[in-house]
């Protein structure tokens, strides 16, 4: 069933403004608020459509908030203060926008009213990379972002109505491109710089096309009946990979690409496991989209970008 009115908060960023297109292209109506604290257009090429609709505001409004999820069917937090850098920067306010602003959203709306919520894998923290990690794996972060993350999703799934998605790395083109992501930030340095130096080449992550993520949330929204209550984590099977094999990856299709491995030196990312996604196919959704196919991609995007404005962000 489509039709449904769906709120994205944060829907401007890297993947509302891939979701927006894809809640409307299965029938939703789709209303966005977002601070866009970043001077992002990433919304311009919707605005044509009657079924969309932008509200510039911050989630931290209460008065704002009630009114425009007392409109919607389905609810989908996305505003959040992303990356361990970022909320390191910024404790306050990723605590207020992660976890407060969320805590908000569910006080606010009725237990009749569907909440999709996409939190982090890298909640799992510093698990082993040779045992999978399902849904009952205990959380371990190792950031405050994770932290915020999690904490939401723990608060949110003892509310009615919640389903969580349990995002592995994201990868692919978006109008709000981000460089920071693993496999966005390797593509870019073999096309711009030529080279890379890898710490750690041996810690294991899972990876997710953007657009394997959007499809997913639709499909949250059209199946919650049975899928509500739980998380699920979404990622591709075929990329459980270390960072060694995701540059060799990156290699086959930028064969001048220099990667270097760092004896010495710690990522100060220092996430490795390996994830398994079974719960979510059990549940009838499985990601499609090839790495091969997002390298490609995103090689064809870089093409079309003016080196520096996205970079570190």
């Amino acid at each position: 069933m489509t039709g449904r009115s769906v709120l994205i908060t944060g829907g401007a960023g890297y993947l509302g403004a891939v979701l927006s297109e894809h809640l409307l292209a299965a029938g939703n109506r789709v209303t966005v608020i977002d601070n866009l604290m970043y001077r992002q257009h990433s919304l311009f090429h919707l605005c044509a459509l009657p079924a969309f609709e932008f509200v510039y505001g911050d989630v931290r409004d209460e008065g704002l908030m009630r009114r425009l999820i007392a409109a919607a069917d389905v609810l989908v937090p996305l505003a959040a203060i992303v990356g361990a850098p970022a909320c390191d920067r910024d404790p306050w306010l990723a605590e207020a926008v992660n976890l407060e602003a969320v805590r908000l959203l569910n006080r606010l709306r009725s237990p009749n009213q569907l909440v999709v919520f996409p939190t982090t894998n890298s909640g799992y923290g510093t698990k082993s990379g040779d045992v999978s990690c399902t849904e009952d794996t205990p959380l371990a972060p190792v950031s405050l972002y994770g932290q915020t993350k999690m904490q939401a999703e723990t608060d949110l799934l003892g509310s009615a109505n919640t389903i969580s998605l349990r995002l592995a790395t994201v990868f692919g083109m978006s109008p709000r491109m981000r460089l920071d992501l693993l496999v966005n930030h390797f593509v870019y340095a073999a096309v711009k710089h030529r080279y890379i130096v890898i710490f750690e080449k041996d810690f294991r992550r899972n990876y997710v096309h953007i657009r394997d993520v959007a499809d997913c949330f639709v499909h949250c929204i059209e199946h919650p009946g049975h899928m509500a209550g739980r998380c699920y984590n979404l990622g591709l099977d075929a990329a459980n990979l270390t960072k060694e094999q995701l540059a060799l990856k990156v290699k086959e299709h930028v064969p001048d690409f220099c990667i270097e491995f760092a004896a010495f030196g710690r990522d100060p990312d220092r996430r490795d496991y390996i994830v398994s996604n079974q719960r979510l196919r059990e549940a009838g959704f499985e990601a499609q989209r090839s790495l091969g196919e997002g390298i490609a991609e995103l090689l064809k995007g870089y093409r079309m970008l003016a080196w520096g404005p996205f970079e570190n962000v």
